[in-house]
């Protein structure tokens, strides 16, 4: 059988391959780069694969609908925004991600931003490169002294809250429909972390993680409204999707003064994000590489070109996404 994967951001696609090989199916790589959608429709339509694995690149309904035996649409990661998983499960077709291979390293992360704000970091350095050394101007925190509000306990919510609260003895509030449905706000769940109303975040914390999906739900949950709730003028921190935060709604609540900064691994519009957004010297950006390391992409290829071989030898995969209407 045939495997197609559109887009790879790494460099060779040996790990993907060779597990296909073995496994007696051929590997037709598209570019590093993701394609415009018609790209990606065209390159399906070309190739007319059992099996598609995506990074960034959109897999649209029509491309989904193009091969006559798609098996599985497998993401190599764990969001599910550029898949048409309801044109999947319609003709019979798995969906499936690898939703725990970056914990460590996207809670890591946000750490690391939070630390480079605090401890001003990034800011010194900029200004220490060009020559203006002034240890009298750093107006620094006590990390200890902090309340961190996350958005969103999942598997990386929830790691990053137990870095901040036992690696630093950071207070920790934390919000998710399931915490909600389980437990009465105030609830401490584990020491120094507590289950809070959004609302009680918005009033209470120092910086505001997000660690949330992207769904209509959630699209823009970051907006004028939201900001302009916020009392503490929080650091805002997002290492999930872009379409979280209104990057118009963000730049003008740091030009008023809601929030101290903003520390973003992800922009809505990358990989063009707004320079009104990016260009500040109040945001600190990384291009979405939260994910990265050299284990945890080595695990990502494998766990999913793994998962798609068990699909085509007629088996479940281990992390489904959706459940295909020919398989229920």
């Amino acid at each position: 059988m045939k495997v197609l994967i559109t887009d790879h951001p790494w460099p060779d696609v040996a790990i993907e391959r060779a597990i296909c090989e073995r496994n007696g199916h051929e590997l037709v790589a598209g570019p590093i780069e993701a394609l415009p959608g018609s790209a990606i429709e065209a390159l399906v339509a070309q190739h007319r694969p059992h099996a598609i694995m995506c990074c960034w690149a959109a897999v649209s309904a029509a491309a989904i609908q193009t091969p006559p035996d798609l098996r599985v649409v497998a993401r190599l990661g764990v969001g599910l925004d550029n898949i048409a998983i309801p044109a999947a499960t319609a003709r019979g077709a798995w969906v499936t991600n690898v939703p725990d291979y970056c914990v460590e390293e996207v809670s890591d992360h946000v750490v690391a931003m939070l630390l480079s704000h605090w401890r001003g970091v990034t800011a010194f350095d900029r200004e220490s490169k060009l020559g203006r050394w002034d240890p009298a101007s750093a107006r620094l925190v006590r990390t200890r002294n902090m309340t961190v509000g996350i958005i969103g306990y999942g598997r990386i919510g929830s790691a990053t809250a137990r870095k901040l609260s036992q690696g630093f003895g950071t207070r920790v509030l934390v919000n998710s429909p399931s915490l909600l449905r389980e437990h009465r706000v105030g609830t401490e769940i584990a020491s120094g972390i507590s289950v809070a109303s959004i609302e009680q975040i918005q009033q209470e914390a120092d910086a505001i993680a997000l660690h949330l999906p992207l769904t209509a739900a959630t699209h823009h949950l970051v907006n004028d409204a939201f900001l302009a709730a916020c009392r503490r003028k929080p650091i805002l921190i997002n290492v999930s999707r872009g379409g979280l935060i209104d990057s118009e709604a963000l730049v003008r609540a740091l030009d008023r003064g809601l929030l101290k900064a903003a520390a973003l691994d992800v922009v809505e519009g990358e990989p063009t994000p707004p320079a009104a957004v990016v260009t500040r010297p109040d945001v600190i950006v990384t291009p979405h590489i939260a994910f990265s390391s050299d284990a945890s992409l080595e695990e990502l290829r494998q766990r999913c070109t793994e998962d798609v071989m068990r699909i085509l030898r007629g088996e479940a995969p281990l992390h489904p996404c959706n459940a295909p209407a020919r398989i229920r």
